[in-house]
């Protein structure tokens, strides 16, 4: 079985990195930017026909040592180790089906003063408290990320920080992406943001994050925020903001 996105992914974080990066010499004029194939190959300690196999994604496995091999010749940060790791497992997942909010979770969030909102897998808004919706009124009776990439509340929303908050989410839907994809479900989400031409030119960087707290300025007012897993279910993530009027 062929693996194209894991090919994609190693030849995108192989043309991010120059020889300088690596500590090799760089004696001679490149047409392509990035390391060649050749050198990665040699730093990672494998074949170079094994390599150009596996960045084609053709009909090739890697090992859990080769993969390790190649996590080092690329750099890559824990982040994008595991979702190499992702790529290179396949997706054996069960069909996706939405997420419930358990009722005491439920009870919870409605009853804190400050934002608070529930999501699941895909960004499904699935739950969120009187503040959130005052703060996030067209994001609550939908998608997360098809509310902050074509919406133009959300621009209003986030001001000049924008561009920042769309790259970091469309960077953390690719991870989890890595996981679904070929689901009916998550390629309706993938095909719906496509049509914002920021998304396809970021999507095509193949930049992986996670969530972490911090802080997001918002209508000109500063938040400090944090995404938390449920026990009951850990693909249920609460966002909580306060307010940071220090």
């Amino acid at each position: 079985m062929s693996n194209t996105r894991m090919g994609e992914f190693l030849r995108s974080r192989r043309e991010r990195l120059t020889p300088a990066d690596v500590g090799l010499p760089d004696r001679a004029r490149r047409r392509t930017p990035g390391l060649r194939r050749e050198e990665v190959a040699d730093l990672a300690g494998i074949g170079v026909d094994w390599y150009i196999r596996l960045e084609q994604g053709r009909a090739v496995s890697a090992s859990a040592a080769t993969l390790d091999a190649l996590a080092r010749a690329l750099r890559l940060d824990p982040t994008e180790r595991a979702h190499l790791q992702e790529l290179a497992g396949g997706n054996h997942r069960p069909p996706f089906v939405r997420e419930k909010v358990p009722a005491a979770i439920r009870r919870i969030v409605t009853s804190l003063p400050q934002p608070a909102y529930v999501t699941g897998r895909r960004w499904d808004m699935l739950l969120a408290n009187a503040a959130a919706i005052e703060l996030f009124p067209g994001m609550v009776a939908g998608n997360v990320l098809e509310y902050l990439l074509l919406s133009p509340e959300a621009r209003e929303v986030f001001g000049m920080s924008w561009a920042t908050e769309a790259r970091r989410v469309t960077a953390q839907f690719r991870a989890a992406y890595a996981v679904w994809a070929g689901d009916p479900s998550f390629e309706q989400v993938r095909e719906t943001l496509a049509l914002s031409p920021e998304f396809r030119r970021w999507w095509e960087q193949h930049d992986i994050r996670h969530s972490r707290a911090g802080a997001k300025t918002l209508r000109g007012r500063r938040y400090t925020y944090a995404t938390f897993q449920a026990n009951d279910d850990p693909s249920l993530r609460l966002a909580v903001y306060t307010p940071d009027d220090r």
